[in-house]
């Protein structure tokens, strides 16, 4: 975790007042707080499975990490808050099946811990903050949302309460209103700059593009697209047919789906979420069309909203997560570099649980091929 270019991440600029920081702050660990004291009695318990993590140790963790970044700068050398911080809640260091078996803390000591952090932040926040200190408060925070999602994806796969109130609400797809825009062949700008404000590394640097002429959906993959497709010859003829979701289920001729806790009827307009990319590849080849690289995804979410409908999902990707011809490491090595192994997709836009400053046209986020708790969904492009 050493700092292997000390300075690109000073170029971040501008940055936000700290009452904006101190804001943004409270209402991501209130929300966090929300989540962890509303436990209901053994859902502190969740099976081992690669896509959970004990909630204890999730919350411990990214504790750990803004106490790391913000009060530590990184250096492993600086003592912890807590004697075994870095040793419990470390994910760079604790192998993923270890959070199961690792003696964890009480949820009373980590709601100490937690506040002994933030009260120290509040306190650098009370005076200018340079802009190093406003660098990694920023990387905290935003860490702390992508927690907080996790934990709402979380408690959708195990059926749990809504954790906590969506930024915005799963909408219905406009019906009759769905057409293929064309876009003609362009130059585009993707990436991020300096000196436009806080980015990931994986988005360094901005450089021009070339784009082919391309035609894309107006409106997201809806539950009637997808439910057809399971049903049609295409489908069933093969070896192997997609399946309905596992949030779904039929009783007698009613298709229903699962929100949280709660069965609900399928309602055919909704975008359909929980698809993994190898299934809306799947998807995709039966009806002869295709997914949107990363690049078309974004030049579509750039252009004025009543020109195309928003999915409030993960939208996939065919683009594989990759680094930009300039990219450099941040400080925070592990959030992008490991992961450019060829097994991730990106994904562009933010579900209900992503706040607005996560949103960002140039954000890249990126999962495994096979995943589909998180909230995603999918449109397609014409061949």
């Amino acid at each position: 975790m050493s700092n292997p270019l000390p300075n690109d991440y000073l170029s971040y600029s501008p940055f936000p007042p700290s009452s904006t920081l101190e804001k943004w702050l409270e209402e991501s660990n209130q929300i966090t707080h929300q989540i962890l004291t509303n436990l209901q009695e053994g859902e502190e318990r969740v099976p081992q499975l690669p896509i959970l993590n004990p909630p204890l140790w999730e919350f411990g963790h990214l504790t750990w990490f803004h106490e790391f970044w913000v009060h530590r700068e990184g250096r492993e050398d600086q003592p912890s808050f807590r004697a075994d911080a870095d040793y419990l809640f470390n994910s760079s260091e604790i192998a993923h099946p270890d959070r199961w078996s690792i003696s964890m803390p009480s949820l009373d000591d980590l709601l100490e811990y937690n506040q002994s952090v933030f009260d120290r932040t509040g306190q650098l926040l009370h005076k200018p903050v340079d802009a190093k200190t406003a660098y990694f408060i920023q990387l905290a925070i935003f860490h702390q949302d992508m927690h907080n999602e996790a934990f709402a994806y979380m408690w959708q796969t195990m059926g749990y309460s809504m954790p906590f109130l969506p930024f915005q609400k799963l909408g219905s797809v406009q019906t009759g209103k769905q057409h293929f825009l064309h876009f003609p062949k362009s130059t585009i700008k993707v990436g991020s700059d300096r000196s436009t404000g806080f980015i990931f590394d994986n988005e360094k640097w901005g450089h021009e593009q070339e784009l082919p002429a391309f035609d894309i959906s107006s409106t997201p993959v809806t539950n009637a697209d997808y439910l057809a497709f399971l049903e049609s010859k295409t489908n069933l003829s093969e070896t192997k047919p997609v399946l309905a979701p596992p949030h779904w289920k039929k009783q007698g001729k009613i298709w229903f789906e699962r929100f949280f806790q709660e069965w609900l009827p399928l309602n055919p307009s909704s975008a359909v979420r929980h698809i993994s990319y190898l299934d809306a590849q799947r998807f995709c080849d039966g009806l002869k069309v295709r997914l949107p690289s990363e690049h078309e995804l974004s030049l579509l979410m750039s252009q004025k909203q009543q020109d195309w409908q928003s999915s409030h999902l993960w939208e996939w990707t065919s683009s594989p997560f990759a680094p930009f011809p300039e990219f450099k490491a941040d400080p925070y090595a592990d959030y992008s570099q490991p992961w450019f192994d060829g097994s991730y997709q990106v994904l562009k836009g933010g579900s209900p649980f992503t706040p607005d400053r996560l949103k960002r046209v140039a954000f890249r986020n990126f999962y495994q091929r096979d995943r589909s708790d998180h909230f995603c969904g999918f449109r397609t492009c014409l061949l």
